[in-house]
């Protein structure tokens, strides 16, 4: 019993000093917070490259990299070892693709970027409509994981989950309404040294359990999983047979290509100051998550090689909790997984992960709300068009915190699965057909990028809803349910093509567009007088309205 309240009284203790140490950065960052270029931006470089890259790692990693990945390589052995490489072949890819590419003064938001870059303001509501889209479902697993995960350490009853979840988004309103993007950025700095840390610590128990042998390690993992040597072939999370192999090529595609093009991530990009930051940013970001990945994998495999297969999904089917039970092995003196000293530090990692993640999508969601939906005042506007602005932007994170705490506090017997999916498909699908063509592809148009989210995203939704996710298997949303016709469980193979097909027949120039067709030119909100094409008139020039703001400019280039 000693141990049990030990454990109990030190879970209390770094849960109360992350939250208090988290809410004292918030308020220092929340000085300046009333201007745009703060609230939105934390100030530009104010991080520094080594802040700036430990925060988009912090942004980078969730519930999902954290509890799910862990839990695959555990019960899928190589799928889910995949799954952590394709995890920091993710940051790289897109670090090194759009990290210098994204950083344009005076621009927040994707629809801000988009805007600026074609010159034409009507995209701002589609890409506020896709920001939605690929937010909100991943924000309510990681409100309902939180949740989870408070009622674990504290080692409350399954009815206290609701309660929890409550007060998690609370402490997620505070962050993001009063620290904006600065006081989120202290946030995730502080909760990348400490869930590196606790799982560095948990990975270092597991090999040393096994004399420091991977290969031993594997070993026993693969007798622990039941599944002998195809422990190492691939098929363990999707089926050897069958569509099995579709889905996981799906699943890591749309891993590969979502993953690092989230809205909340790409937020931290458009303030960085010059290419040499880009990069020092790039290496500081993929660093932290590199080793974080590693040892989740030495840890996924302990699970299964301390626990086995059975135990961990008689606890939880997808494998959610074997970071959370392999403490309990790793510790002999305790009586229960649930009264171990380790468990409480891993615990605590695991809510500061959650927590930390919800605070960042929740302002880059309210941002959305707050310019993409709305008129602003633009980077430079007047300062009480500029207070009004990031008014409703506070307003809009207690708007979406509340409706997300009501439908995660009533969906957390739920799995996650179907929204996770939903999430990473929406954001594969949609976003980096959007950027690399209008970074890449001379000619592309807003039309094509309305093509491209109004089209993909209700077959996205289509597709997920009569999709073995949703119902026909044991894990699926409706388990005691079977209406799916649609093979694949992320429907990416066909949803990421469809959205890159959308988006070149959307930009093709139709009789309209065409020389010698011209239609009445229109002003547009960034001075210019436009063809019928919605191209800049290069015949007039930049033209400012009388109280409009200066048009948008990249950033200084190195």
């Amino acid at each position: 019993m000693s141990t049990f309240a030990d454990a109990r009284s030190l879970a209390v203790v770094i849960f109360l000093g992350f939250v208090a140490l988290s809410l004292l950065l918030c308020g220092l960052a929340a000085a300046d917070q009333d201007d745009p270029e703060h609230f939105y931006a934390g100030g530009g470089a104010a991080l520094g490259p080594v802040g700036g890259g430990l925060a988009v790692a912090g942004d980078y990693i969730s519930a999902a990299t954290l509890l799910s990945t862990t839990g695959s390589v555990a019960l899928a052995g190589f799928d889910g070892i995949t799954f952590a490489l394709a995890t920091v072949a993710s940051l790289t890819l897109v670090l090194r693709v759009l990290s210098e590419r994204l950083r344009v003064a005076g621009v927040f938001t994707l629809g801000d970027f988009l805007a600026n870059r074609l010159r034409d303001p009507s995209v701002r509501r589609a890409l506020g409509i896709a920001t939605l889209a690929v937010l909100a479902p991943l924000l309510l697993v990681q409100l309902t994981t939180a949740g989870k995960v408070m009622a674990a350490m504290f080692g409350l009853p399954e009815g206290a989950v609701a309660g929890c979840t409550v007060a998690s988004g609370v402490l997620m309103a505070g962050y993001s309404a009063f620290g904006g993007m600065r006081g989120t950025g202290y946030v995730q700095i502080l909760k990348v040294g400490v869930v590196v840390a606790a799982v560095t610590l948990l990975a270092g128990l597991v090999l040393a359990r096994y004399g420091w042998s991977p290969a031993a390690l594997f070993d026993a993992a693969g007798d622990g999983s039941g599944a002998g040597s195809e422990y190492a072939s691939p098929g363990g999370q999707f089926g050897r047979t069958g569509t099995g192999a579709l889905d996981l090529i799906g699943f890591q595609v749309t891993l590969l290509l979502g993953a690092a093009c989230m809205p909340h991530l790409t937020m931290r990009l458009h303030p960085l100051r010059d290419a040499r930051t880009a990069r020092r940013v790039r290496v500081w970001a993929v660093a932290p998550v590199a080793v974080l990945c590693a040892g989740i994998v030495v840890v996924g495999l302990g699970a299964s090689a301390l626990l086995g297969a059975d135990a961990l999904r008689a606890e939880d089917p997808g494998g959610n909790t074997a970071l959370l039970m392999v403490t309990g092995a790793l510790d002999p003196g305790a009586a229960g997984p649930r009264q171990s000293l380790l468990f409480a530090l891993v615990a605590c990692a695991a809510f500061a992960t959650t927590l930390a993640a919800v605070a960042g999508i929740t302002l880059a969601a309210a941002s959305s709300v707050a310019r993409d939906f709305t008129a602003h005042a633009g980077a430079h506007g007047e300062g009480r068009a500029s207070a009004r602005e990031i008014r409703r932007a506070r307003w809009a994170v207690v708007a979406i915190g509340a409706l997300a705490v009501l439908a995660s506090a009533n969906a957390h017997e739920r799995n996650p699965q179907v929204l996770l999916s939903l999430s990473f498909a929406a954001a594969a699908s949609v976003l980096p057909p959007v950027l690399l063509n209008a970074l890449f592809r001379p000619g592309f148009t807003a039309r094509g990028v309305r093509w491209t989210v109004y089209g993909t995203l209700p077959l996205i939704v289509l597709l997920m809803a009569f999709s073995p996710a949703v119902s026909g298997t044991p894990i699926a949303l409706f388990p005691d349910r079977d209406f799916h016709w649609f093979p694949l469980q992320t429907p990416g193979l066909v949803t990421i093509p469809a959205g890159f097909l959308l988006a070149r027949l959307g930009s093709r120039r139709t009789g309209e567009d065409r020389p010698g067709s011209r239609r009445p030119g229109r002003a547009r909100e960034d001075g210019h007088r436009t063809r019928g094409n919605g191209r800049p008139d290069a015949t007039t020039g930049p033209r400012r309205h009388a109280a409009g703001p200066p048009p948008l400019r990249d950033a200084p280039r190195a």
